[in-house]
């Protein structure tokens, strides 16, 4: 038999075995390299593989590790892992609960603007359910919210971390996809490809992801309305309403602060999103350590001492960032948040109790950062392996014919790409579609002419409903695993069935109007 066509059915066999071994349960970061190797030794034992082609792989594991940026991945986790042991999460959820919980949907819409805070400052989509699970679901379920929707909001509203900037999904995504698009590129003759960048992909995420969350929080508001049954208010007692103006500064500034400085910084032109990066987890340490000191000082004075310090704090802050601004510009502010995270650390260092309690803090974040990034990175370097002998036993060329044969040309062959990510997000994780699918259908999508940051953006959408859809949605056991006993897992899995169907109309209206992903990119980056 002609090699090209065992190298064909090999690249299929291979595929195929990848998915079947992911789906029985085989950790992701050993299958890929492990399928890949056997399959390679098949090919060259049937004369359909060379395995010189696996010289390239030093080079390539060197420029993963050498990617600059790709060092904004362990900045972001770091980041979001140390706002989730300071406890701003809780304190948001709680204040904004209170906030709005005396309208109708007001929990609800508390959950979601909470959730699309936490995912411009955290990007952690498990960290986020598993604390609305904990704090918003049971307020909720206690108010008479109907428990099939306040399930499904927290699960959907999770996700939007994987899709409003910073992401790494996003940063993954840009990263494969440049590779992706200037392969494309020199293929049809241009040999001083245009780049895409993370800036592009967070610039363009930015507008659906907002899209997004308000379309829960439409979905939310009409339930209370034709429904009022399903999401009443709850009236807050005089006690509650006292000093509530002040708790909402004090849990809405520091995030709001942190969007700012991580986002703004890149707008401002004064940081590199992997730069930007940096300033997110230096700003992540600022809150903790100011929270911390706060705490210590006026704990003795009781629980509305310590708001009272963090109130003071915070409404000065803004007042010197805003004059700062005036007269320095962005780079005072950095200077300044610089010299206030040395300053606090200072402080918590000469203080016993601090010391100790920020010690026991920092091993757990750097424990918790590291195993994440790791595990992420291995599944990178597992991953090239894959793409190595995959495209090596002509399955690039295979599925190009596939996807270059489909009718309606790119928009059919998109549809189809779409189509299978969908339904491999079902069974398998959003990194695992990323490393498995992206590398073999980017270049040859990119190839029709289609714009990068819009089919990233779609991609984004697309690998977002994963965490949702069973029955190996991650969202769903993340809430499954801190759900009070009266949540079923049938009511988790029903309830989130019209936020799958609300992120498909997103789908939809990004893929119809392809400037609500491109048109903030041009303006930022031309």
């Amino acid at each position: 038999m002609d090699p090209t066509v065992i190298g064909e059915i090999l690249s299929v066999a291979l595929f195929a075995g990848a998915i079947l071994a992911l789906l029985a349960g085989y950790p992701i970061a050993f299958t890929l390299p492990g399928i890949a190797l056997f399959f390679a030794l098949a090919g060259w034992s049937l004369g359909a593989f060379d395995l010189t082609y696996f010289n390239s792989l030093p080079l390539r594991y060197w420029g993963i590790i050498t990617n600059e940026v790709l060092v904004a991945v362990p900045l972001f986790v770091f980041m979001g892992v140390t706002l989730e042991r300071s406890r701003i999460a809780e304190s948001l959820l709680t204040t904004m609960g209170q906030l709005f919980g005396s309208m109708r949907g007001g929990l609800g819409v508390s959950a979601i603007i909470v959730a699309t805070l936490l995912a411009a400052s955290t990007g952690i989509v498990g960290a986020t359910v598993v604390t609305m699970g904990l704090i918003s679901l049971p307020a909720m379920m206690n108010a008479g919210y109907d428990k099939r929707l306040a399930a499904g909001l927290i699960c959907a509203s999770g996700t939007l971390a994987q899709i409003i900037p910073p992401s790494t999904i996003l940063v993954f995504l840009s990263v494969i996809l440049q590779s992706a698009y200037s392969q494309a590129q020199m293929e049809k003759g241009n040999f001083q490809p245009d780049t895409l960048s993370v800036g592009d992909l967070f610039a363009g995420a930015f507008i659906p992801g907002l899209m997004l969350s308000g379309m829960y929080l439409v979905w939310v508001l009409g339930n209370a309305w034709l429904r009022p049954s399903s999401a009443p208010a709850v009236p807050l007692s005089a006690e509650q309403k006292r000093g509530l103006a002040r708790k909402a500064v004090i849990a809405l500034l520091p995030p709001l602060l942190l969007i700012i400085a991580v986002l703004g910084s890149i707008i401002a032109g004064v940081a590199t999103p992997t730069e930007s990066a940096s300033v997110g987890a230096v700003g992540a340490l600022l809150l903790m350590l100011v929270t911390r000191l706060a705490e210590h000082f006026s704990r003795a004075a009781g629980p509305q001492a310590v708001e009272r310090t963090l109130f003071r704090f915070w409404i000065g802050f803004v007042a010197l960032l805003v004059a700062l601004s005036a007269a320095t510009g962005a780079l005072g502010l950095l200077t300044l948040m610089l010299a206030l995270l040395l300053a606090s650390l200072a402080a918590a260092l000469a203080i016993g109790d601090v010391r100790r309690a920020l010690s026991a803090t920092m091993r757990e974040i750097t424990r918790s950062s590291l195993v994440i990034t790791a595990m992420v990175f291995v599944i990178f370097f597992g991953a090239s392996v894959f793409s190595v002998v995959f495209n090596r036993l002509g399955g690039d060329v295979l599925v190009g014919q596939l996807l270059g044969t489909m009718p309606g040309g790119a928009t059919g062959a998109l549809m189809m790409v779409m189509f299978i990510m969908f339904v491999l997000g079902c069974f398998l994780d959003p990194f695992e579609i990323i490393f498995i699918v992206v590398p073999i259908a980017g270049p040859i999508l990119l190839k029709m002419d289609i714009d990068p940051v819009w089919l990233a953006i779609l991609i984004g959408i697309n690998l977002q409903t994963s965490y949702l859809t069973p029955p190996f949605g991650f969202s769903l056991f993340y809430l499954r695993g801190v759900a009070p006993p009266g949540l079923t897992t049938g009511d988790i899995y029903r309830g989130i069935l019209p936020f799958v169907a609300i992120q498909a109309l997103c789908i939809a209206c990004v893929w119809l109007f392809p400037p609500l992903a491109t048109w903030l990119p041009k303006v930022l980056y031309g």
